[in-house]
């Protein structure tokens, strides 16, 4: 969400309005003991930092529904837009959520407790209210439209664009690696693929290293405590979280990217793989197989030897792996985030229209 929120703001900085319109963007963010880091890209954006605990502003907007955005942030206020799928208050502007997924409705076990706290009870009557509704994946798209009942004119699609890397100059050679990037939550099915990898070292067939990037949660202990011990001890290596300004060069050394996800809103991993010409291959669940197209193999989430023998493959077959890591470069290319940007643009056109309206 984060990484979506400062490229989505920089592009939005970027694009051209339609003739007398102007954007004027004020960025708010709140937190106890985090400062907001503005950089080159958001110079031109206002910024509101509150030292005050994520945690207990929550509280106030998602069970109070106080204070309103207009008492936090100076200046009058067009379009309140929250960055996930709950409202901030607010008196007169109009509102709009993003979704990323609604993995918190269908799998409530797989989210923090937090999350289990508010986004179940809530999302569904704070999605009515809403003025518009940004999702990032057509997948995301139809369960909003089912789950939360709410007609398909009031969702705009606005994918995550492409990072602006160019492709690397060639595969790694023997000593690339196989690479898993995300958070290790329940959802990432990070457990099938570490299956897989004890399946394949029991082969005996020529096994490049597994690197694992991503923050750890309340539930990674098991799949930490597995790396640590043989056979994965010298076949898996945990790096933590990658700053994303140093993950181009993960990316660089990695042989393939695999995403085994249960579910997806979208899986910026892969599209991040694909635009420099890693190879992928991913579950065929969410959002997944929208993102990968024809580029890599999609295997079922839960199907260990399908994975073993994709990995097995890719490694192995270097005409398989070049094609692949071709057609992932082209997927890439149809993901902008200017174009985000113009769809997000139209958005907030839609929701200050139907405020108008609601209003009158």
């Amino acid at each position: 969400m984060g990484e979506y929120a400062h490229a989505l703001a920089s592009a939005l900085l970027k694009a051209g309005t339609a003739p007398g319109e102007t954007l004027d963007l004020t960025l708010f963010s709140s937190s106890w003991k985090d400062r907001f880091q503005r950089d080159a890209a958001l110079a031109k954006a206002a910024v509101v930092d509150w030292r005050v605990p994520v945690s207990v502003l929550n509280f106030a907007w998602h069970r109070l529904e106080w204070p309103p955005i207009e008492s936090l942030v100076p200046g009058n206020i067009d379009i309140a837009h929250s960055l996930h799928p709950l409202l901030m208050p607010a008196r007169r502007a109009a509102q709009v959520v993003t979704i990323y997924d609604l993995n918190f409705l269908t799998h409530p076990e797989r989210t923090r407790a937090e999350i289990r706290r508010d986004y179940p009870s809530l999302a569904r009557h704070h999605a009515h209210r809403a003025d518009h509704i940004i999702v990032i994946s057509r997948f995301t798209a139809q369960q909003v439209e089912q789950l939360l009942e709410v007609p398909g004119d009031r969702i705009s699609l606005c994918p995550p664009g492409a990072p602006p890397w160019t492709a690397r100059a060639k595969a790694p050679g023997g000593d690339g690696y196989v690479l898993f990037v995300g958070t290790l939550e329940p959802r990432k099915n990070l457990g099938v693929l570490l299956d897989a990898y004890e399946h394949l070292a029991a082969s005996g067939k020529r096994l490049p290293p597994l690197v694992i990037a991503g923050k750890t949660t309340e539930q990674s202990g098991p799949w930490l405590a597995r790396i640590a011990r043989p056979p994965l001890s010298t076949r898996v290596k945990y790096v933590g979280y990658v700053d994303p300004l140093k993950r181009r060069e993960l990316y660089e050394g990695a042989k393939l990217l695999v995403q085994p996800s249960f579910e997806e809103g979208f899986g910026l991993p892969v599209l991040e793989a694909m635009t420099i010409g890693v190879p992928v291959i991913a579950a065929n669940r969410g959002a997944l197989p929208e993102v990968v197209g024809d580029a890599g193999p999609l295997v079922d989430a839960e199907d260990i030897a399908g994975f073993a023998e994709a990995i097995d493959s890719m490694i192995n077959d270097p005409v398989a792996a070049t094609s692949a890591a071709a057609r992932g470069f082209e997927r890439a290319r149809q993901f902008s985030w200017e174009r985000t940007a113009a769809t997000t643009l139209s958005a907030y056109r839609a929701a200050l229209a139907r405020r108008v309206e609601r209003s009158a």
